[in-house]
């Protein structure tokens, strides 16, 4: 049973945790904010049920709470950003503010991304460039190695997301956000914490049977989607968003589970691009709507729901849990607790 908390309480006391391990407030709030926007969002995974594992590593000097995110290689359409080990929230959000701004000058805008850290939900940032009506592509590598090559057993690979934004007129706007795995390791976790068992197919252990125990995931590996076809677009993330920016992947990758003093040297990289460029920007987006209606309005299997499209339900989503709620499950509100009193914070949505 998930019990919900108003979103303003759960900003909150987010960025007064933050705060509290010396994360200037300014960056607290940038943190605080994009959590909320995956819990939002509906990617729960990657919401305030983060907020421990960050504690830990700040508390463990993981993190440089001072960082000076900058570029470092940089043209008129790009940009390398070194994230010198800031919180991955700030530094994607810095990044993302200069694609923008650079696409918003040259039409497009490509910015890699080093030394960060875990930035939560890809489609917060994929989404970012949609206020500006312009195209949003998010690529990122994983904070732990949770799958091997195809065929293998080594845990070489993350699950390694990608996002895809695309501005509509008046339907709501096309968001894609997955993982190149069957799961995104947050969904096993928020699996975990609120009972569940694992659907076949997510994980399997390493003689390849089926593992539907959240809390057995360390003895088994993510499953890449579409076979070896997964694996390969998982390898063409690796390279566009790790390889390509100096980032770490394979080996080198950190797991931010078990390790929380080494930096992680994660990668990302934004994409964002103006529609203008290859027609008005009005037409592109009344041809999306009318691409999306289309999909919405096609006739449906015997049995099936009215068919959707990614992001179409991300408005309703959004709004419903402004007004009622962002839904928690109780080993997320006991572990949120638990750092209030840790941290002797009294004043908290989470008081029995």
């Amino acid at each position: 049973m998930a019990n919900r908390y108003p979103v303003s309480a759960l900003q909150a006391f987010t960025t007064t945790v933050l705060e509290q391990y010396a994360v200037p407030p300014a960056d607290a709030r940038t943190t605080a904010t994009r959590m909320l926007d995956a819990d939002l969002r509906g990617m729960s995974g990657h919401g305030v049920l983060r907020l421990p594992g960050y504690a830990r590593r700040l508390r463990s000097g993981g993190y440089n709470l001072k960082p000076d995110v900058r570029i470092v290689r940089e043209s008129p359409v790009s940009a390398l950003v070194d994230g010198d080990n800031g919180l991955g929230q700030v530094v994607m959000t810095k990044a993302a503010s200069i694609a923008i701004e650079k696409a918003g000058q040259s039409g497009l805008a490509w910015v890699g991304v080093r030394r960060s850290n875990h930035a939560g939900a890809g489609g917060v940032y994929a989404a970012m460039p949609l206020a500006h009506d312009m195209i949003g592509l998010y690529m990122a590598i994983g904070n732990a190695n949770h799958m091997p090559p195809w065929g293998g057993v080594d845990m070489l690979l993350s699950t390694n997301p990608i996002a895809v934004a695309i501005p509509a007129g008046d339907e709501p706007a096309f968001v894609l956000d997955m993982a190149t795995t069957q799961a995104s390791y947050g969904r096993i976790k928020v699996a975990a914490d609120r009972g569940e068992t694992m659907p076949e197919g997510w994980m399997v252990d390493r003689r390849g049977h089926p593992l539907t125990d959240p809390n057995r995931a360390d003895e088994g590996f993510l499953i890449p989607i579409g076979g070896y076809k997964g694996y390969g677009l998982n390898l063409v993330i690796g390279a566009l968003a790790g390889l390509l920016n100096g980032a770490a992947l394979g080996s080198a990758v950190i797991d931010f589970n078990r390790d929380f003093e080494t930096p992680t040297n994660t990668g990302q990289t934004i994409v964002v691009v103006r529609p203008d460029l290859f027609q008005p920007i009005e037409e592109f987006k009344a041809a999306m709507d009318r691409h999306i209606r289309e999909l919405k309005s096609s006739t449906p299997m015997e049995g099936h729901p009215a068919l959707r499209v990614p992001g179409d339900q991300a408005p309703q989503r959004t709004a419903e849990m402004r007004e009622n709620g962002v839904p928690l499950a109780e080993a997320t509100v006991r572990r949120l607790a638990g750092l209030a009193d840790e941290l002797a914070i009294t004043d908290h949505p989470f008081r029995s």
